[in-house]
């Protein structure tokens, strides 16, 4: 389905998802698109890029659990809710009209860069927690789990703003826990696409070896200098993706 020749393109690809996922989320972004362009069916690109993107969240997870940065008692309730949102959004985007799904994906791609156009401050300062942390991963876990499992690009960018202004996490912190959840996701929806045998094992494995390099550097940026650097380069690359996809749209097939 796949040329040989296009492997290095998807390798590539993976590493810079990889990298900017694990710094401000997102890398969906970059890889549904590409996968869209090669070809293949929107739940095939779906499919197959939960496999990839569990490679880039679970190197991001373990980097940050090293330094120390998550949690992962406090996390466990997440963990459970964001499988089952994630396992329910994935059920019914598998049984989706592509068709359908293909005209959704670029609008909501559009909606999500538009947020972050709008939000240029968000993550600088730390916020007293709003929410009882129990009750935030109850509400969170299902809310954005079945919207990683439905669609998922921007899925990141929503925890890591979820933890900042929900329980009051500083950037840092906020990013590694961000991980954790999407990794839970990654895999809740990977175990559907698969049955359904709506993956590419070739081009998801591909990528997923560039994103678990990617997310290895990008995590050592965050624990380094912080996310906030990346921002322009990530919202520039949010428009461009967008554009893309509206053009091919607009175009036909």
């Amino acid at each position: 389905m796949i040329p040989t020749w296009q492997y290095p393109l998807l390798f590539l690809t993976g590493l810079a998802a990889g990298f900017v996922d694990a710094i401000a989320g997102g890398g969906g972004l970059i890889t549904i698109p590409v996968l869209l362009s090669l070809g293949l069916p929107p739940q095939f690109a779906l499919g197959t890029n939960k496999l990839q993107a569990a490679f880039g969240s679970t190197s991001a997870m373990w980097h940050y659990g090293r330094a120390g940065l998550i949690d992962f008692k406090s996390c466990r309730l997440g963990i459970v809710f964001t499988f089952i949102g994630a396992t329910l959004g994935t059920l019914l985007v598998s049984r989706m009209n592509p068709d359908l799904l293909r005209q959704t994906i670029p609008w909501l791609l559009v909606a999500i860069a538009l947020y972050l156009l709008l939000q240029p401050g968000l993550g600088e300062a730390e916020l007293r927690p709003r929410f009882p942390a129990d009750g935030f991963h109850f509400v969170l876990g299902l809310g954005l789990g079945f919207y990683d499992g439905f669609f998922g690009p921007g899925t990141g960018t929503f925890w890591a703003m979820a933890y900042m202004l929900g329980l009051g996490f500083n950037l840092t912190r906020a990013t590694a826990h961000t991980k954790v959840m999407n990794c839970t996701s990654n895999i809740a929806s990977l175990i559907v696409f698969g049955a359904a045998g709506n993956v590419h094992l070739g081009a998801g494995l591909c990528m997923g070896l560039g994103q678990f390099l990617g997310a290895r550097l990008g995590s050592k940026v965050v624990v380094r200098r912080g996310a906030q650097f990346i921002r322009p380069v990530f919202i520039t690359v949010v428009l461009a993706v967008t554009a893309r996809l509206l053009w091919q749209n607009w175009r036909g097939p």
